[in-house]
C-alpha cells in the first residue's frame, strides 16, 4: 500500500463577505416580512460573516460546479498541471442538477484530460466521502493522485422566491401565512464555497499532511431522518418523495426546500458524534495527548460547549486551545467546511512537522460521522 499526502490545499470563496444585517438582502423577505427566526438562529450560531454566490439582488454569479472548478484550479502550476490529474473525486449536498453527477459538471468546466471521476452525494459527510474515495484509490495503487473537493451553493435554495407560492397557498387556506421554523431555520444557517486537496503518492513541497486513516459511521439503522429536501416528512417518520407529489404541490408546499427537524438534531447530533469520535480513537489507539489540532464541522457555535463537555465525559478531552475553526468568519459550508478549516490552517505558518490533526464531520440528515487522522510532515 502507498502513503497518501494532502500536498496542496485550495479554496474559492465567491464574492465579499455578507455580514448578519445584510443576509436578507441578498436571500429576500419571504411575504415582504422580516424573518422572526433570523435573529434568534444568528444569536447562537455565532456566524458573523459568510459567503454567497450571488449579486446583492439575488441574482447568482456562480453554479456550484463553478465554485469547485475554481478551487481545483488554484491546486494547479507549472509543476502540477491540470493535465497531471489521474482521478478527481468531489462532494457536495447542493449540486446543481439531478443529473448528470456534480463531479463530472466540475470535470466539464476543467476541461483538462480524460479521467476517472467520483461524486459524493450526501449532506456535510459528502465532502469526506469524496476525501475517502480519492484516499484509498491512491493508497492502493489505483492511481498516483487525486483531486478531492468539497463544496456548496445553497444560498440559492434559500432565496424567498423559492417559499412565496406556499405562503400564497397558506393563505388561500386561510391559515397564517409563514413558513415552518424547520425551513427559516436554515436560511439563516448555511453558506457557499468550494475547497480542494491535491493528494499524492508522494510527499512534495516543504508542507504536506499524511493521511493515516479515514473511519466513517452511520445510525441511521436507528434514528430517524433529520435533515431532508426534495421530500416531505410523514408523521410516521418516514420520507415521502419529490416525485410521489403532484407537481403542483411541489411549489405549494415548498418539497425542494432543505428542512431541518431541530427537536432531533438537539437530541442526537452531540450524542453520537461523541459515540463515533470514541469509536474511531479506540480503534486507532489514539489519545487526546497525540492529536494537536482538533478540526470539528459544527454547524453552530450552540454545539461547541455541549460537545466539549461530551468528549471529557466519555474520556477523551481534547483542550481547548487544540480547537481550530473559522465558522465566525466563513459560515457553514456543509460538505465544505472541512476543507475550508484545514486550508486555512495548512497556510497559517502554525504547523510544525510531526504535529497530529484530527478532522471531524457530523452529518445530521440521518446522523452520519466521518472522521480523519492526519501527520503534519
Amino acid at each position: 500500500m502507498s502513503e497518501v499526502y494532502i500536498n496542496r490545499i485550495a479554496k474559492f470563496l465567491p464574492n465579499d463577505p455578507i455580514n448578519n444585517e445584510e443576509m436578507e438582502g441578498y436571500l429576500g423577505k419571504i411575504n415582504d416580512k422580516e424573518s422572526k427566526a433570523r435573529r434568534i438562529v444568528l444569536r447562537n450560531n455565532g456566524i458573523k460573516t459568510r459567503y454567497y454566490a450571488l449579486t446583492p439582488s439575488g441574482e447568482p454569479t456562480h453554479t456550484n460546479a463553478a465554485l469547485t472548478a475554481e478551487a481545483v484550479r488554484a491546486l494547479f502550476d507549472d509543476d502540477f498541471r491540470s493535465t497531471d490529474v489521474e482521478l478527481l473525486s468531489c462532494g457536495t449536498s447542493s449540486p446543481d442538477y439531478l443529473m448528470p453527477s456534480h463531479a463530472v459538471m466540475v470535470h466539464g468546466m476543467l476541461g483538462n484530460r480524460n479521467l476517472e471521476v467520483n461524486s459524493a452525494a450526501g449532506n456535510c459527510c459528502a465532502g469526506m466521502n469524496a476525501l475517502k474515495f480519492g484516499y484509498l484509490s491512491v493508497k492502493s495503487g489505483n492511481t498516483k493522485n487525486a483531486v478531492c473537493a468539497g463544496s456548496e451553493r445553497m444560498s440559492s435554495w434559500m432565496l424567498a422566491d423559492h417559499f412565496n407560492k406556499e405562503v400564497e397557498n397558506l393563505k388561500q387556506l386561510e391559515e397564517q401565512p409563514i413558513i415552518g421554523f424547520n425551513k427559516d431555520f436554515l436560511r439563516w444557517m448555511l453558506s457557499d464555497g468550494a475547497g480542494a486537496f491535491l493528494l499524492e503518492d508522494v510527499q512534495r513541497g516543504n508542507l504536506s499532511l499524511k493521511i493515516e486513516w479515514m473511519e466513517g459511521y452511520s445510525y441511521a439503522h436507528e434514528l430517524e431522518v433529520c435533515m431532508y429536501a426534495g421530500a416531505e416528512k410523514t408523521a410516521d417518520g418516514e420520507l415521502k418523495a419529490f416525485s410521489d407529489f403532484p407537481s403542483e404541490e411541489w411549489l405549494s408546499k415548498s418539497v425542494f426546500a432543505v428542512k431541518q427537524d431541530t427537536k432531533l438534531l438537539d437530541k442526537h447530533i452531540l450524542v453520537k458524534g461523541v459515540e463515533s469520535m470514541k469509536m474511531a480513537m479506540d480503534k486507532h489507539a489514539v489519545t487526546p495527548d497525540d492529536i494537536d489540532y482538533l478540526l470539528p464541522h459544527v454547524s453552530s457555535h450552540y454545539f461547541v460547549d455541549g460537545l466539549y463537555q461530551g468528549f471529557a465525559e466519555a474520556g477523551i478531552e481534547i483542550t481547548r486551545e487544540k480547537w481550530y475553526m473559522n465558522l465566525r468568519d466563513v459560515g457553514n459550508v456543509g460538505a465544505g467546511s472541512v476543507y475550508l478549516m484545514l486550508e486555512e490552517l495548512f497556510h497559517s505558518g502554525r504547523l510544525q512537522k510531526g504535529q497530529r490533526i484530527m478532522l471531524c464531520v457530523p452529518e445530521s440528515a440521518r446522523f452520519t460521522y466521518a472522521y480523519a487522522y492526519l501527520t503534519v510532515c
